[in-house]
């Protein structure tokens, strides 16, 4: 406000410069794609070409006019999905003994991946739609990497990519940018700890993560072989996280702990879920 009027008019006159660009958008369902979904809507309503990917079989994910929606078919039904999302809720959230969760979610994630797995397959094998998606000529990917479908089709693009997401099962973010991740400071999932701990709940936190060496394996390495077919050449998940551009963290240190991130791991904050009007 207080810049002299020329600079003013110079400014102006440099917006003219900047141009709508075409986003490639390989979305996560359910409530990952409830706090996207906010997102495209306001990039759609700015001039940017923004094309969705989705399976025909979704929990969330519909039309908008914003967007651009391209559906392909998966071999499962609506009742398939809704019983898979609907079982992993009540595992998360089901109390119990440390192993017996962890056996729980094992079993659970072993099922479900097969169905998550399908959706990814389906979608890169579909030589119609890829062809379509290689004319178009994006400028970038945005994906939430929950689920590493949308990083394997901007690998295989050469596509800059953007991720959007709360956070990575197993704390893969930290392997894939190399940014630290000390169990000394940093709290696991299920301990309920902070990042400031004795040296018993060190031990504690330490002894909670081995158990994700072996959920992460059998949840990402059938994506590992799946990308390793699809690009021909042998890659690891997290090979093609590392690809990354930025990583937009729906993260707040007022309400989750402090933690070391990477200079392009930007909080954004507060984007968690659609907007509604609460009741008393």
């Amino acid at each position: 406000l207080s810049a002299s009027p020329p600079l003013v008019v110079l400014l102006l006159s440099l917006l003219g410069l900047a141009a709508a660009g075409k986003l490639l958008v390989v979305p996560v369902d359910g409530s990952h794609w409830l706090s996207m979904r906010e997102v495209l809507d306001m990039l759609g309503q700015r001039g940017h070409e923004v094309v969705v990917v989705a399976p025909e079989v979704t929990l969330h994910i519909k039309p908008s006019n914003n967007f651009v929606m391209k559906l392909y078919p998966v071999p499962f039904t609506q009742e398939e999905m809704d019983e898979t999302v609907q079982g992993l809720i009540k595992d998360v959230f089901e109390e119990g003994y440390f192993l017996e969760r962890i056996i729980r979610l094992y079993q659970r994630a072993k099922k479900n991946s097969v169905l998550f797995l399908a959706t990814c397959s389906y979608l890169l094998h579909n030589e119609e739609l890829i062809r379509y998606l290689e004319e178009i000529k994006f400028d970038a990917v945005l994906t939430d990497p929950f689920l590493p479908c949308g990083a394997i089709l901007a690998e295989y693009l050469s596509l800059p990519s953007l991720y959007f997401l709360q956070q990575m099962p197993c704390s893969l973010e930290y392997q894939a940018t190399q940014c630290p991740n000390p169990p000394s400071y940093v709290p696991r999932v299920f301990t309920d700890l902070t990042d400031h701990m004795t040296f018993l709940q060190r031990v504690k936190n330490l002894l909670y993560d081995i158990p994700n060496l072996f959920l992460c394996n059998v949840v990402f390495q059938p994506y590992a072989e799946l990308a390793s077919e699809f690009l021909k050449r042998e890659v690891t998940v997290p090979d093609l996280l590392r690809q990354a551009s930025i990583w937009l963290l729906k993260l707040d240190f007022v309400l989750q702990f402090p933690k070391p991130l990477m200079p392009n791991m930007v909080l954004i904050s507060g984007v968690n879920c659609a907007y509604k009007k609460l009741n008393q």
